[in-house]
């Protein structure tokens, strides 16, 4: 769309030098709201009750930026709460969150929004402009320790103007198409929202930068209020976090695409270390729903009495979400793996077919490529992942110098250095998968070892670079997302860059890539990139889950059809959060239980978005 300006754009562009500079409103802007998609919630939803779940691992931090955020619970407080507007779940139109509408200048890299007014933080705190203001200087302060989105904030965002206490413009620091610029302000895990200035008020008078000094120490407990419908109402350390809605009259309420959701009234996540046992207490009735996406759960432990008795329900739903970057990264800053030879023949000796075929049942998709898939234009196209060939696995070792067969069958160089690399990991269940691995690499005079770092802890494990192979899959946005990933700025510790790459020439790419307005363009440029990472050999490429498999007592109620295109989890407060608790139907399940009453087994398969 065109924008008509009645002065010079020019003035425009001065006033957004100064951030806190009240500036005149472009006069004649486009302003968009798209309210007339489909509804995609059910109004026959009930609000109230708990939802009682669990989690493997008490967080390091109930921060939402800085060290060990990312393995915490930082979705409650950033990822899964409104932004400025998000894509609507099956027609991928832009739809009002915190905004209530948006326009577009001429200038291609910003972007108008009219606040909701009656937005607050679950505090009670209204949500203004100058949340917003802060948010920039929160987020390029050097106290939250946090490179990526110090850099985010500095070298992607240029600024941020006030008009009015709820009119604000975000300007890119390059050319963006409109798409673009809403997918890089709205995206869930940027942090492009309005951050509480009442809450994260230094304590003292002497901080420069208006954060406070010690804020990473300060606020590492500390749950911090949120514009979405739920916050941190109680913590016990170790054992349990409880999340309380705000209530029904939760500003949110007045957008119709928000009306029928979030519908229970609490969440209580208990700390429960070991899957097992988890399930034994959901199958006993004290947990609600229990995820089922393994093989050996869907296919062998859900055929136990409850199921058959009908008082605990499964459901199979299919989704078209974007595949993040994951498989078998590696940290080419440890010995022998910065050796592109090392890499390409651990590549060819790593059978995730077979792992997927014998271990994994044939449930899994093999991703094409280690930095994701579902991209469109930005992808490879055709491309598919290296297959198993552990002979010209030995032959790329044997270029590296292991031309010597040790007396266990693991080759060895002239130093006498085995070939011999740990794989790290955090989840229990992908044992007997690495185990698999293990023993196929045999074949190549390969050695994996088994490094199972516990629940949150592995991911700080790799953050810091200690790991020489991470088994380890990431989230990912419709436009891929390589700087953390690749550029030699972030091979350093606390950044997402796990294989620790450093090239002149991956760097350059990247740099044209963030700079490339057009999208075709930045699509050949991206082809560059995937290119390069395959031939390279830093990550070999995992697998992909295009679904979710839940199991839930009979209680829990969804829309008919209960997925959309991009429903992650069926019974989560931070996805879409279309279902809610029958109570009615609780107190006759629990009394039919008393009295040895059943019900018709029910095995919900929703394929409405299977590819």
């Amino acid at each position: 769309m065109n924008m008509k300006f009645t002065f010079p754009a020019l003035a425009v562009m001065a006033a957004l030098t100064h951030s806190a500079y009240a500036a005149d409103l472009p006069a004649d802007l486009e302003w968009i709201s798209n309210m007339n998609e489909p509804l995609f919630a059910s109004p026959e939803a009930k609000f109230g009750g708990t939802l009682r779940t669990y989690m493997a691992s008490f967080p390091q931090t109930l921060r939402s930026v800085g060290p060990d955020a990312n393995s915490g619970l930082r979705h409650y407080f950033m990822d899964g709460v409104p932004k400025l507007a998000a894509r609507h779940p099956n027609t991928g139109k832009w739809i009002p969150q915190l905004a209530e509408s948006w326009a577009f200048d001429e200038d291609n890299q910003t972007v108008y929004f009219k606040l909701n007014p009656k937005a607050k933080w679950s505090d009670g705190e209204k949500v203004t402009a100058d949340d917003y203001l802060f948010m920039l200087k929160y987020y390029r302060s050097k106290d939250i320790i946090d490179p990526w989105y110090n850099d985010f904030f500095t070298e992607k965002i240029e600024d941020v103007v006030k008009f009015d206490e709820y009119t604000i413009a975000i300007k890119s620091a390059v050319k963006k198409s409109h798409d673009e610029l809403m997918v890089q302000i709205n995206l869930p895990s940027n942090g492009l929202q309005p951050r509480p200035e009442h809450f994260f008020k230094p304590q003292k008078d002497d901080n420069k930068d208006g954060i406070d000094d010690n804020f990473v120490r300060r606020y590492n407990f500390k749950g911090e209020p949120t514009t979405g419908p739920y916050f941190m109402d109680k913590v016990e350390k170790g054992k349990s976090v409880t999340f309380k809605h705000v209530g029904q009259d939760w500003w949110g309420y007045g957008n119709p695409y928000y009306q029928h959701r979030y519908n229970v009234e609490r969440v209580r996540i208990t700390v429960i270390r070991d899957s097992d046992i988890a399930m034994k207490h959901f199958e006993k009735g004290n947990l609600d729903v229990f995820g089922v996406i393994l093989p050996n759960l869907w296919h062998d432990k859900t055929n136990t009495q409850p199921y058959k008795d009908g008082y605990i329900d499964k459901f199979w739903g299919y989704n078209q979400v974007v595949q993040g970057a994951g498989g078998l990264w590696m940290n080419t800053a440890q010995p022998l793996l910065n050796d592109r030879n090392v890499r390409a023949g651990i590549t060819y000796a790593t059978d995730f077919d077979g792992m997927i075929s014998n271990v994994l049942r044939g449930d899994y998709v093999r991703k094409p490529h280690g930095l994701g898939s579902g991209h469109g234009g930005y992808d490879l196209p055709d491309v598919k992942a290296p297959k198993f060939d552990p002979e010209l696995a030995a032959k790329y070792f044997e270029q590296a110098g292991f031309t010597q067969i040790g007396p266990d069958g693991i080759r060895m160089n002239s130093k006498g250095e085995r070939l011999s690399f740990g794989i790290t990991y955090g989840y229990q269940p992908n044992t007997p998968r690495i185990a698999y691995l293990k023993e196929q690499a045999k074949q190549a005079g390969l050695e994996f070892t088994l490094n199972l770092v516990d629940g949150s802890s592995a991911f700080k494990y790799v953050l810091e670079k200690k790991h020489q192979l991470a088994f380890l899959t990431m989230g990912g946005g419709e436009i891929p997302a390589y700087w953390e990933y690749l550029h030699s700025d972030n091979a350093k510790p606390q950044t997402n860059n796990h294989t620790n790459y450093q090239s002149p020439e991956m760097d350059k790419l990247i740099n044209a890539y963030l700079a490339e307005f057009d999208v075709a363009k930045k699509q050949d440029i991206s082809h560059d990139i995937l290119k390069k990472v395959s031939d390279e050999f830093l990550i070999v490429p995992g697998y992909m889950v295009p679904y979710t498999r839940e199991a839930y007592w009979r209680w829990m109620k969804y829309p008919m059809p209960g997925m959309t295109k991009q429903t992650e989890v069926m019974f989560s407060v931070v996805d879409l959060a279309t279902f809610w608790i029958d109570e009615k139907v609780k107190k006759e399940t629990l009394a039919a239980m008393d009295k040895g009453q059943t019900f018709d087994p029910v095995t919900v398969i929703d394929d409405t978005y299977k590819l």
